[in-house]
């Protein structure tokens, strides 16, 4: 009984054994994935900003620019990516909206962005696009894959419809959390208008002023390495409008200021953060591990019944198998 007791312990150890890689490299890649049906709302401010005056093109300083960034993820339109192109992806329609110290709207600008909800890779169908013109994104946008590592990445700026790499600048400590520290800086680029501006105001109308677009930023994020999600971002901005062949005339400042996650929304991400990355660490570490020390455990416990049932029982005999 014993001799089969530990050839029954012996392979489940062997299954234990075999199960912790097959969860960590086969289970969880399949498993791991951005929710289809997500909604998430995000609050940044620019606190003593400088903000053009639509109505007499004047740059004016103000206590506060507020950014509101809205997520929503469109199953609908996932279900037939999927169907389509066969991939699990994900489609996330989201809106920008900037608003002045009166609570006024400065600009609005809308977003579709499709992407593999497993490995967050851009998913080129269901009309990505920004504010109404369609763009092939390449890189990543948002948010990070699981298990981040310490490298560049190429991110989608929705400003310049481009891409460019994030540079890794090192790890460091956010709330209690370890986290990487990514920045980019885009470098001043000619950029379209918003196509809804307050006032009544529409791109043709301050094209025909003699004026154009331009835009530079600093981003950075600092991002949780085990879900890949962002827990903190800041972007010091600065856009102008500049007289069309006249490099002489003095640009007007449209908008320039540090934008800063606003302290509740801070307190909320980290929170869901938190929770969202003892799910991840479950599949890619907690069980993989712990079925590793359940395999050793029973291999010992095998082991030692096999040695007890070779033992010579008293009076030379062994006991029976």
């Amino acid at each position: 009984m014993r001799r089969k007791a530990s050839l029954v312990l012996l392979a489940l150890a062997v299954f234990f054994a075999a199960l912790s890689p097959l969860l960590r490299w086969y289970a969880f890649p399949r498993l791991a994935k951005v929710p289809a049906g997500r909604y998430q709302a995000v609050v940044t401010e620019a606190k003593d900003a400088t903000l053009v005056d639509y109505a007499t093109l004047e740059p004016k300083k103000v206590s506060k620019v507020t950014v509101i960034q809205t997520l929503k993820g469109n199953v609908e339109q996932a279900r037939k990516v999927k169907k389509e192109t066969g991939r699990d992806a994900v489609v996330w329609d989201t809106l920008t909206y900037i608003a002045g110290p009166d609570g006024k709207m400065v600009s609005r600008i809308p977003e579709r962005y499709v992407f593999d909800g497993h490995t967050q890779q851009p998913v080129h169908a269901g009309g990505e696009h920004v504010d109404g013109t369609p763009v092939r994104r390449e890189g990543i946008a948002y948010k990070w894959p699981f298990l981040v590592e310490k490298r560049d990445y190429r991110y989608f700026d929705m400003q310049t419809r481009t891409s460019a790499p994030i540079h890794y600048q090192g790890t460091r400590t956010y709330r209690g959390m370890e986290v990487y520290y990514f920045e980019q800086t885009v470098p001043w680029t000619k950029v379209p208008l918003p196509r809804t501006l307050p006032l009544g105001i529409s791109p043709d109308t301050v094209r025909q002023l003699g004026l154009e677009n331009w835009y530079t930023t600093t981003r950075m994020f600092w991002v949780e390495p085990t879900t890949g999600a962002p827990v903190n971002a800041e972007e010091r901005h600065h856009t102008q409008m500049r007289w069309t062949g006249h490099p002489e005339k003095k640009p007007i400042t449209a908008f320039a200021g540090h934008v800063k996650l606003r302290p509740d929304y801070a307190d909320d991400t980290a929170r869901l953060v938190k929770s969202q990355r003892q799910l991840v660490l479950l599949l890619t570490t907690y069980l993989p591990w712990g079925f590793v020390a359940v395999g050793v455990v029973l291999l010992a416990l095998s082991v030692a019944l096999e040695a007890r049932s070779r033992r010579p029982a008293p009076g030379g005999a062994t006991h029976p198998r």
